[in-house]
């Protein structure tokens, strides 16, 4: 489809010794920038439905598909409590969402919010129709992870697959490791409202970034076997409590010791909405990944990323820039 593009101009014509401007406008058609197509695999979770309506309310992009195995046949505008159908279907099939995308030849990204145990079939599958795949699946396992890294490779096809989509998160890992510097005591204390397997993807996620630093932590403590004392994350002495308590916000704190003092890293997710503005930046990313790159979102390197980009097992980085108005 293409849209009218107009410039507004002066033409200058010189009449004796006096120069008059005149102004004009030309227009030409151009072709519009198409809305980036996003399936939404996982719809009618909780974050599936959020993602729904962050899409939807976004710049650039549209809604294209939503699969998932509960509600299906509803429109998932209605179950988003929209206040109009969007006239998408919950379909069962991520194959017949990804097929009927794939015909009209526009970008497409699959957002996957389902289990661990299908994520690699589901990009696969999408690399297949040439869609590119955001990952956010709890209790992704690193094998998983190195499997869609060959695939990718062999593919050539980006996948963004990301340990988390809180901006306060990736903020408060880069505070952790600014502190890490100055003090050689520290704890990860987290809480979640219902029982996960512990510790979560933040506490993990952070305790690596913590020993990648090189330092030894709990020097006066690293070899204690006692079970209340927490679990040691890798082998620099960095320990994590994890609690259960319903009623309580989703929480992660960082303690940091040394003389005489106690600095604490806390961060609280109380809405799934928090997740929305990261996993916007995270689409609009990987339709901009070059090919052979397959991503794992690490960390913060300054105040206006979101995130690292790892690729593959490699040392090299790709890191990405906080938009404004992300929400739009």
């Amino acid at each position: 489809m293409a849209a009218p593009s107009c410039h507004f101009h002066f033409t200058v014509h010189k009449v004796s010794r006096h120069v008059i401007t005149r102004p004009f406008i030309s227009c030409s058609m151009q072709p519009s920038q198409s809305n980036i197509k996003v399936v939404i695999n996982g719809a009618a979770k909780e974050i599936g439905r959020a993602a729904v309506i962050a899409v939807t309310r976004a710049r650039g992009m549209e809604v294209a598909g939503a699969v998932d195995s509960h509600f299906v046949g509803e429109d998932i505008g209605k179950l988003c409590d929209m206040e109009e159908p969007l006239e998408i279907p919950i379909i069962n099939d991520l194959t017949m969402v990804l097929g009927s995308i794939s015909q009209s030849k526009e970008t497409g990204v699959v957002v996957d919010f389902t289990d661990h145990s299908t994520v690699y079939d589901n990009v696969k599958q999408a690399t297949a129709f040439g869609m590119r795949s955001v990952v956010y699946v709890p209790l992704i396992k690193p094998d998983t992870v190195g499997a869609l890294s060959a695939f990718c490779d062999k593919a050539s096809m980006g996948c963004l697959i990301a340990p988390t989509l809180s901006i306060g998160s990736i903020l408060l890992q880069q505070a952790a490791i600014t502190a890490s510097f100055h003090y050689n005591n520290v704890e990860i204390v987290e809480s979640r409202a219902n029982p996960i397997d512990f510790p979560s993807m933040d506490a993990v996620q952070i305790s690596k970034n913590l020993s990648n630093l090189g330092q030894i932590y709990n020097r006066e403590d690293i070899s204690t076997d006692v079970a209340a004392r927490g679990q040691v994350l890798g082998e620099d002495g960095v320990r994590v409590h994890s609690m259960v308590l319903p009623g309580l916000p989703s929480s992660t704190t960082v303690y940091f010791s040394g003389p005489g003092e106690v600095y604490s890293i806390k961060h609280d997710i109380t809405d799934v909405q928090s997740l929305m503005p990261g996993l916007l930046l995270a689409i609009r990313k990987v339709i901009r990944l070059k090919p052979l790159i397959h991503v794992l979102v690490i960390m913060a390197e300054s105040s206006v990323w979101l995130g690292e980009i790892l690729v593959s097992s490699q040392t090299s980085f790709f890191g990405f820039c906080m938009e404004p108005n992300i929400l739009e």
